[in-house]
């Protein structure tokens, strides 16, 4: 077994050599071009450890990424930083103008994809004769709804948007994974039969409220208490130690509350990245905030997506999964199409938010590592293979398809107000 760090160097090695072969060859957006390689890097071990099998290098490699908790990295580690620095750059007052708009897509839209994709999910595993029960079908519709908000801003650095509908978007993306975990939670407990009063409508209402309301609450304390601290002193090191402390100890809070963590970051994140700014840092703490911040993004998002990549190597797929998998590509994008447009239809929000765009918001809806985090802490049952399949090959087509060709769908479709 190795050690921590020796696994951290081994994933930041990776990180820093296959992005130069990117930027030196490729030339894929820096997030893409990371999973790109570290997803052929794994097919390439496979087919070296089948025309060399004594070599053992999958069975070696192998057993090191299986030391990764995926899910744990992911939503008890990288995600709180990474949603954090997301809505530090976030326009609130824009996001603020445009919050029914951001409320309904996150709330309508998710619930609105969850039924379709479970739907349509139960009816293909049964037509293909992989049958998955419509409990765990809806499970799977809850964990791939979602943008996640992680690629979704990974994906808008390297795309040319009108910054209302890019507010809109980023709002969207940062709220709807918290409204889908919780949608998620219930659903599992009532698919493993483990939900009691938890799955009834007043439990769901409750849990909603505890979960989102809580979490909106705490990231609002937190943020102002640490927006307090920063006004009162003039001393960038340690302004720029607050916000790291702000993050690290409102996530655990959160947890601690049975709160949502990543509502509570975000929250806190567009807090500060307001205030903050305006009188309570000065020009030099700014740059060195942002900096890190910046950084921060930068090396976990590396990372992260190139664990991505690299994960096939420890996943376990059944062959009769992989039709189910790539059926649930259509249904997904058919899901996002219905769940942007119903919306859009219903309120008739005009300029950037107009039927005309539904294109666009239906290609830009990216899916990612929560997802993959997600499918992976799904209890063992019949259902799981088949879900985490779909999961897998929804996300590596999102982040690769329609992510590499999000700038020439928004240069065809997109129109200005």
């Amino acid at each position: 077994m190795i050690s921590i760090f020796d696994l951290a160097a081994l994933l930041l090695t990776l990180s820093a050599l296959f992005g130069w072969l990117n930027s030196r060859f490729l030339r894929m957006p820096h997030t893409i071009g990371l999973l790109v390689m570290g997803l052929l890097a794994s097919l390439a071990l496979v087919l070296v450890d089948l025309a060399f099998p004594k070599q053992h290098l999958y069975e070696d490699l192998t057993r090191v990424l299986d030391q990764v908790d995926f899910t744990d990295v992911v939503m008890n580690g990288m995600l709180a930083f990474l949603l954090f620095a997301g809505a530090m750059s976030l326009d609130l007052r824009m996001l603020r103008d445009r919050a029914g708009r951001v409320a309904t897509l996150a709330l309508i839209g998710t619930l609105i994809s969850t039924a379709i994709v479970g739907g349509a999910f139960w009816l293909a595993a049964d037509l293909i004769g992989r049958p998955v029960p419509i409990a765990w079908a809806l499970v799977f519709g809850a964990l791939i709804s979602p943008t996640d908000p992680v690629a979704v801003l990974a994906t808008l650095k390297n795309v040319k948007v009108p910054e209302t509908l890019e507010v809109v978007m980023q709002g969207e993306a940062l709220f709807n994974d918290g409204i889908g975990i919780v949608l998620f939670t219930v659903l599992v407990a009532f698919a493993a039969g483990t939900g009691g009063d938890a799955t009834s409508a007043g439990g769901i209402a409750t849990l909603l409220l505890q979960e989102a309301g809580g979490g909106l609450l705490l990231g609002v304390i937190t943020g102002y208490v640490a927006y307090r601290a920063m006004r009162a002193i003039d001393d960038f090191p340690v302004e720029v130690l607050i916000t790291l402390a702000l993050v690290a100890g409102t996530y655990a809070l959160a947890q601690k509350l049975h709160f949502s963590g990543p509502l509570a970051v975000v929250a806190a994140g567009l807090l500060v990245g307001d205030r903050a700014p305006r009188d309570a840092m000065s020009e030099k703490t700014q740059g060195y905030v942002s900096a890190l911040w910046t950084l921060i993004d930068e090396v976990l998002n590396s990372v992260l997506f190139l664990l991505i990549g690299l994960e096939v190597l420890v996943l376990r797929f059944e062959a009769n999964g992989l039709v189910l998998a790539a059926c649930a590509v259509p249904i997904v994008l058919v899901a996002r199409l219905v769940a942007v447009s119903t919306p859009l239809l219903a309120f008739r929000w005009g300029g950037n938010l107009s039927a005309r765009n539904v294109p666009f918001l239906t290609w830009a809806g990216v899916r990612g590592g929560i997802s993959v985090a997600l499918a992976l802490s799904i209890p063992e049952s019949d259902a799981k293979p088949a879900i985490l399949a779909a999961t897998y090959a929804v996300v590596l087509f999102t982040i690769i398809v329609q992510g590499s060709t999000l700038g020439m769908v928004a240069r065809r479709t997109l129109r200005a107000d």
